[in-house]
């Protein structure tokens, strides 16, 4: 069944690429844009990339320099209208040095879509525009199905039900203004596959859970007591409990964790604290996938329960992964995701929110709900980890979705594996009166992807494909071929199929550039060549 499947789907793609259109540049000669023109700025399409490094080492890209006129911009037209019905991505690659800019303009770019035949083409334009930081190259994908866009006809339909734009405008830092700006464009794409945007992942195979089904101390072989105090002998942000590893304060009991947050004198390494608490690691470790958590939640001004996550690589003394030798990266660094946050002083809000090297402590990356029986009654927390984004939802209605336009390891440490973590802490704020509350776990369950089988057979392995390890551009010499077009594909090592290309052979070698969708792993690749399948893998880094 698999050997048929895989079959016909190879089948599709080689047909459809046939009829497909893919745009791109990467200023070395291996591009179709041939009409790069500026407008009330002067560019360069062969300039000596200023800043090359492991995120753009291309040798030649375009340079852009806007010398303070109204309405300066780039574009090219594409000889043949965009149908963005099925293919809207746009991506590119951008270097804006600080150095090159005068002003106190908002540091972005714009792609807008323009009607080329137009006498005023501008006039029915369609624009996304998006933040980027200086001083470094990153990819920039423009997606004109999910991304706000603006329309400047307010009468106009959605980009994706359109079919009349011909021409792509780029504009560094806006219009309107005399600022000035030095910018350099690489590796413009307009990617033409049959999974133009990857489809959304299918979490539905469960690889780890406890249903906490059986009475006394927790599951030993799935959880972890954090227990050792931080230097100084306070846990973080002022919290005054300690956490112990007593069944006083966590205990499974009729089919629900509970983990129970008491108001008692407690002596532990050296400090006395007035309250308990408990804070559990668990012992399994995953990337990407689904997270339910259906739990109650504890009452108290001053109680601070969480639902969370942390890298398996935070170097935190004590922590569960550090004590497995895998403590390699502070925090933030490493990554939080908090899947559940709840205050005691604002009692029916719930909060998720991502803590990373970009936006840390009081993160701005943030969102929740009013549920007004947080404490009374069960609700499902959940989380779904995909590639590209973090959505964060209870009993099924989403609050808050993370998904940064750039992703590098300021804005996205999750491209590796987290682990979870249960507790409740105590604030200075808690209230005289407080005795004990518990936060009460009725399970936890984890999904990822089904294994997709992938078929080997009849399939050449001879390609010569370098770098390997590949960072963004992977070269494949494909040597005594005649012919001037061929189909890539690239698969997940459980045979998912990521992308399709439709590329160019020249001087005997293919190239796949932008590799940046990618995360760390190993990878097949396929080609089509002379009427035969040839393959490969190669590693991400």
């Amino acid at each position: 069944m698999y050997k048929f499947a895989f079959t016909f789907v190879l089948s599709f793609c080689i047909f459809f690429s046939l009829f497909a259109q893919t745009i791109q540049d990467d200023f070395e000669g291996n591009g179709n844009i041939s009409s790069w023109f500026g407008d009330n700025c002067a560019i360069d399409t062969n300039f000596n990339n200023p800043n090359s490094n492991t995120n753009n080492s291309s040798s030649k890209v375009l340079r852009y320099h806007d010398l303070g006129a109204l309405y300066a911009n780039i574009r090219f037209d594409a000889g043949r209208n965009f149908n963005l019905s099925n293919f809207y991505t746009f991506t590119l690659k951008i270097y804006v040095p600080s150095s090159g800019l005068t002003g106190t303009q908002n540091n972005q770019i714009s792609l807008k879509l323009q009607d080329g035949n137009l006498t005023a083409p501008w006039s029915t334009q369609s624009e996304i525009i998006k933040p980027i930081a200086l001083n470094t190259w990153q990819t920039v994908s423009f997606d004109f199905a999910s991304d706000p866009y603006i329309n400047i006809n307010s009468s106009s339909l959605p980009p994706t039900q359109r079919t009349d734009f011909s021409r792509i405008i780029l504009q560094v830092n806006g219009e309107n203004n005399n600022d000035q700006v030095v910018a350099y464009i690489d590796d413009f794409y307009y990617f033409d596959s049959i999974i133009p945007v990857p489809p959304a992942p299918v979490y539905n195979r469960l690889v780890w859970a406890d249903e906490f089904n059986t009475n006394g101390a927790i599951d030993p072989t799935k959880w972890f007591h954090q227990t050792q105090l931080p230097q100084g002998g306070s846990w973080y942000n002022g919290e005054i409990q300690h956490y112990t590893n007593r069944t006083a304060n966590s205990i499974v009991n009729n089919g629900a964790l509970n983990l129970i947050a008491k108001k008692e004198t407690f002596r532990d390494q050296g400090h006395t604290k007035q309250y308990t608490s408990a804070r559990l690691n668990s012992k399994f470790a995953f990337t990407y996938g689904k997270v339910e958590v259906r739990a109650k939640l504890p009452t108290g001004v001053g109680t601070w329960p969480a639902i969370w996550m942390l890298g398996k690589n935070i170097a935190e003394t004590g922590a569960y992964w550090q004590t497995q030798n895998f403590g390699t990266t502070g925090w933030p660094a490493c990554g939080e995701i908090d899947i559940m946050e709840h205050w005691g002083n604002n009692q029916n809000y719930v909060s998720s929110a991502t803590h990373t090297p970009s936006s840390s402590g009081n993160t701005v990356n943030h969102g929740g709900q009013t549920i007004s029986t947080v404490s009374s009654a069960y609700h499902i927390y959940t989380l779904e980890w995909r590639p590209d984004r973090l959505i964060f939802s209870v009993d099924s209605v989403v609050h808050f979705t993370y998904q940064p336009a750039v992703r590098n390891a300021s804005t996205w440490p999750f491209d590796a594996d987290q682990y979870m973590l249960f507790n409740i802490a105590v604030q200075p704020s808690i209230t005289a009166s407080f005795t004990q509350s518990s936060m009460d776990v009725d399970y936890i369950r984890i999904y990822q992807e089904t294994p997709v089988g992938i078929v080997e057979n009849k399939i050449k392995n001879s390609l010569n494909i370098f770098p390997n390890p590949v960072n963004d551009e992977l070269t494949i010499q494909v040597n005594s071929y005649t012919q001037k077009n061929t189909t890539v594909n690239i698969y997940t090592i459980e045979g998912k199929l990521i992308r399709t290309f439709n590329s160019i052979i020249q001087n005997n070698q293919v190239k796949i550039n932008s590799l940046y969708f990618l995360n760390n792993g190993l990878y097949f690749i396929t080609i089509e060549l002379d009427g035969q399948l040839h393959n490969s893998k190669f590693l991400k880094q």
